[in-house]
């Protein structure tokens, strides 16, 4: 059985899923299946626009990288203070 959802519903709910919240989370906060979201999420991005997965994809790997330049920074400078 399916249930409709207000508009003010799943505008708030694409709103904290396109900040980075866990559709997982969204979810089974409010009750609906994170399919549901998920279908929401890519008829409301258009081609044009980046998703929001990928951009949070993105955002963890340019997170990644900056600890690993960070790494390999301090271990230039140890080794050239040896």
């Amino acid at each position: 059985m399916s249930r409709r959802i207000r508009k003010e519903i799943k505008q708030e709910i694409l709103a904290k899923a396109k900040t980075g919240e866990k559709v997982k989370d969204l979810a089974e906060q409010y009750g609906i299946s994170d399919r549901t979201i998920y279908g929401w999420l890519s008829r409301d991005s258009n081609s044009q626009i980046i998703s929001v997965f990928k951009y949070n994809k993105l955002k963890r790997e340019n997170a990644e990288l900056k600890r690993l330049i960070g790494e390999l920074t301090l271990n230039m400078s140890v080794g050239k203070k040896n």
